[in-house]
């Protein structure tokens, strides 16, 4: 079909997104997992410098109060394990006003799942076999990569990503054509490893079917616990299949004290960057304080699942109306 009104899939493809989602569903009921529902339209939302959000004024309150579209379910399925939900999962929207390219765009499907009692390692496994299921792989015949963080930078930079030296990083790229990280990172360690391995390293990964890399340096700890053996490392993990990044997993901080304190950190990087600030959200702060439950939680991309599944190009291939049809 021709013409900005009409879908830019095909109908194979929504017949594809349907059958993922069905596995995906079928996946969980089979482990007892509940599915829930949170609003997307919040009245705050994370503080995460690295993430833009979309606002809007609710125009029936006093001063028309600013709400927030989320850029992920995560506070609100917290207070839901809080109030003792038992193990959850949830296919929703999520929004992030930022890139829109072929692997990005503003409106986006997630699914994110959160397991009680589950460590690290446990969720990783049960990630593995979810992807084997929905992408109908073969575990012994599947290219699977298990990686630390660390080992991994430090086998292609030769740069140590915990031990911050900015001349080394400076040097780093100016003998590897990355010259715009040092004005664009400056000083900032956490910018400087996101762009070398965006560049670099995630290249290195399109070899296998799929790679996961856990243990990320501490400073990039995001909403997971610092590894209690090792606090150079964080309890996190990222997926990536060919080289594309399709999830990013968490052992989840329970701490309210650290976790404000991480906020009150993240907001003065929005301020230090002419950003706007966010009020910390007190409803995800308070469960926090009423007890989180030990668990693992992970949030993973489905339109990215669902491209690589139909061994499309870009996003715009999988979804009928990307930003530019919305």
């Amino acid at each position: 079909m021709n013409g900005q009104w009409a879908p830019a899939c095909n109908l194979k493809q929504l017949q594809c997104r349907a059958q993922m989602l069905s596995k995906i569903r079928a996946f969980f009921e089979q482990r007892k997992v509940l599915e829930v529902e949170t609003p997307l339209l919040c009245h705050s939302t994370g503080t995460d410098p690295q993430l833009d959000f979309f606002s809007s004024a609710y125009h029936c309150s006093p001063n028309n109060k600013q709400m927030y579209l989320q850029t992920s379910p995560e506070f609100a399925m917290k207070r839901l394990l809080a109030a003792g939900s038992g193990s959850i999962y949830q296919i929703c929207k999520a929004f992030r006003n930022g890139e829109s390219g072929r692997f990005h765009n503003p409106e986006f499907s997630i699914l994110e799942w959160y397991r009680i009692d589950y460590n690290l390692q446990q969720l990783m496994d049960e990630t593995i076999e979810l992807l084997l299921y929905v992408l109908e792989k073969n575990e012994s015949t599947a290219n699977i990569k298990v990686l630390t963080y660390s080992a991994l930078f430090e086998e292609i930079t030769a740069l140590n990503p915990c031990n911050f030296c900015l001349q080394s990083y400076i040097s780093y790229a100016e003998n590897n054509n990355l010259t715009d990280a040092i004005s664009l990172c400056e000083n900032d360690h956490s910018m400087w490893l996101d762009f070398i391995f965006s560049h670099i390293i995630q290249p290195e990964l399109e070899q296998y079917h799929l790679c996961i890399v856990y243990g990320y340096p501490a400073i990039q700890a995001s909403l997971s616990r610092i590894n209690i053996d090792n606090p150079a490392i964080a309890d996190r993990f990222e997926v990536f299949i060919k080289g594309i990044e399709i999830a990013n997993g968490f052992l989840e901080l329970a701490d309210r004290n650290e976790q404000e304190r991480r906020f009150d950190q993240e907001n003065e990087v929005r301020r230090s960057k002419g950003m706007m600030l966010v009020k910390k959200d007190p409803y995800f702060l308070d469960a926090l304080s009423a007890g989180l439950p030990e668990c693992s939680g992970i949030a993973l991309g489905l339109d990215r699942l669902l491209m690589i599944l139909t061994n499309s190009n870009s996003l715009k291939e999988v979804m009928p109306f990307p930003f530019d049809r919305a």
